[in-house]
């Protein structure tokens, strides 16, 4: 008898120990120390985060709405800001990268549901698992689709699927009206590059016509030279 209740005791204390656990990890906090693309961040502590349940054109791809998603991060998560992570139970806590997965909230914004409201992102239920903010992501992006926000108006193409990884397919004409002629960012020479904002990649510079690459003399404000040895979108 005694040993059955020592076990139980020990089960009870196990369980218990996982919820403290989730819960720490839910209301853990931190400081952002620089974003990475539209649905990944680093912290200052050096940990990885991976925004849970959306997902955004990746950064460098050349798909459409890469850099802007993560334009839309930085506006929500700045950097130096103070972020609240929020763990999911019924998810993974990290993936095969190592980051940390986590909803991320900024004051009283969920920073994962307003990515989606905009347009910036859309969800993705990775395996087919739906979390608690499943049902919001998807209304969210139901809504910015029809009113065609964000990605959804610049990447016409591009399929609401929550359960596979969004594709906008590759970066087309850029749908703001281009600068007048003769107004070229003075960053660069050896091509009229269009002022910042808004921020261009290389696709956008080719569909303008632009000869390539460009050389950067000044900030690099559009981050067209990627390693750093004074040529852009080489």
């Amino acid at each position: 008898m005694k040993r059955w209740i020592l076990l139980v005791a020990c089960a009870l204390a196990l369980s218990l120990g996982a919820h403290l656990s989730d819960a720490a990890i839910g209301t853990q906090t931190g400081v952002v120390a620089s974003v990475y693309d539209g649905d990944t961040l680093t912290l200052t502590s050096g940990q990885r985060i991976r925004l849970l349940q959306i997902d955004t054109p990746e950064l460098g791809s050349g798909e459409c709405y890469s850099r802007a998603a993560r334009t839309a991060l930085l506006s929500l998560a700045p950097i130096g800001s103070r972020i609240v992570l929020e763990a999911d139970p019924r998810l993974d806590k990290a993936d095969r990268y190592g980051r940390l997965l986590r909803y991320v909230h900024r004051g009283s914004l969920n920073v994962n549901l307003q990515l989606v409201k905009r347009g910036a992102a859309a969800p993705y239920f990775y395996g087919g698992d739906r979390g608690k903010y499943a049902a919001r992501l998807f209304s969210e992006a139901m809504r910015a689709k029809a009113a065609k926000r964000g990605l959804w108006r610049a990447c016409s193409g591009t399929r609401l699927d929550p359960y596979r990884a969004v594709d906008t397919g590759e970066s087309g004409p850029p749908t703001t009206t281009p600068p007048p002629t003769g107004k070229c960012d003075p960053n660069y020479a050896g091509g009229c590059v269009p002022p910042y904002p808004p921020d261009l990649d290389c696709a956008d510079l080719r569909a303008r016509g632009l000869a390539l690459p460009v050389r950067v003399v000044g900030s690099d404000p559009h981050r067209l030279d990627g390693d750093g040895d004074g040529l852009g979108c080489e």
